[in-house]
């Protein structure tokens, strides 16, 4: 089914899957600056949220001289892009800060876990989009999943600290998915446009932050800094975002939470590999009830677009 915005919702799942998947790998890699630099939380969601506006206009730029695309009056424009970077600021700023406070799985559990239930409440009230019993029983069983991951005795720590960052994270993340959704509906934006403005803007809301923390990291190992920046920014950022912002526009906002809870997924395996955090059996129990709560949230979201395409007997 296509929408306002010309894109079919199955592809706008499939985007949103990749994303969720990619974006778990962001936390493990600002793991490892840390480790390997003084480099605060603010700078390092500056450096991302910069480089990968960079990237995302320069693909913005050779997408329009390829195939022109419709553009949107520059007034609007500019609105959406300072409200959803706004919100992207909050939810990267905060979340770096978390990890450091208590701890990747906690720090991501928490931003991710927190993320459904404010999106769940927020399109209900002011779009009008109903979970129905089946988006109910998914969210459920998602949050109970991230539950078990955090309760279950996987050694990780809770601080009160990076927890309300984490929160806060959580907070921001709901702007900017029921905005993009909100927009999304109406018609006239263009992702790629979306995703430029935005990381435009949130570059310009860190940036005095991260003057203030330090812009310039210290560190025995550049090298290592650098690319690890350079995949943050690429990858999780400029790649992630721009499947985030077409997804997100038509695809319901409580479907688009749960399916990002596919990124404690991937951060939980990399924090086993990478960081030698250890693997417990409540750990892969909560893991695969989050994932069977997204790809079953997934695949009624797709049934539903498919019966809405079906042209009606008479």
């Amino acid at each position: 089914m296509s929408n306002a915005s010309g894109l079919p919702v199955g592809r706008g799942l499939a985007y949103l899957i990749i994303a969720g998947a990619v974006w778990g790998t962001a936390g493990a890699a600002a793991s490892l600056v840390y480790r390997s630099s003084d480099m605060g939380p603010v700078a390092l969601s500056f450096w991302r949220c910069a480089a990968g506006f960079v990237l995302l206009l320069g693909v913005h730029l050779l997408r329009s001289r390829v195939r022109p695309v419709a553009s949107e009056p520059l007034g609007r424009w500019m609105l959406r892009s300072a409200a959803t970077g706004l919100g992207l600021a909050v939810f990267q700023g905060a979340y770096f800060a978390a990890v450091p406070a208590t701890g990747l799985a906690v720090a991501t559990v928490v931003a991710l876990g927190t993320g459904p239930v404010l999106i769940a409440l927020g399109a209900r009230l002011t779009m009008g989009e109903r979970l129905g019993p089946r988006g109910v029983v998914a969210v459920a069983g998602a949050l109970l999943g991230l539950g078990v991951v955090v309760l279950g005795g996987s050694g990780a720590t809770v601080r009160l600290p990076g927890v309300l960052c984490a929160v806060a994270s959580a907070t921001g993340q709901c702007a900017m998915t029921l905005l993009t959704r909100r927009w999304g509906r109406s018609g006239g934006t263009d992702a790629s446009a979306t995703a430029v403005g935005t990381f435009g803007a949130a570059a310009l809301c860190l940036l005095p932050f991260a003057s203030a923390e330090g812009l310039v990291p210290h560190t025995a190992d550049p090298a290592r800094v650098l690319w690890l920046s350079a995949y943050i920014a690429a990858v999780p950022t400029a790649l992630a975002y721009a499947l985030y912002f077409a997804g997100a526009a038509v695809v319901r906002s409580a479907t688009v939470s749960v399916i990002m809870l596919l990124e404690p997924v991937s951060a939980t395996v990399l924090a086993v590999v990478l960081l030698d955090e250890r693997l417990t059996s409540a750990t892969i129990a909560g893991t695969l009830l989050m994932l069977a709560s997204a790809a079953w949230l997934a695949v009624t979201e797709a049934r539903g677009a498919a019966r809405q395409e079906e042209p009606a007997l008479v």
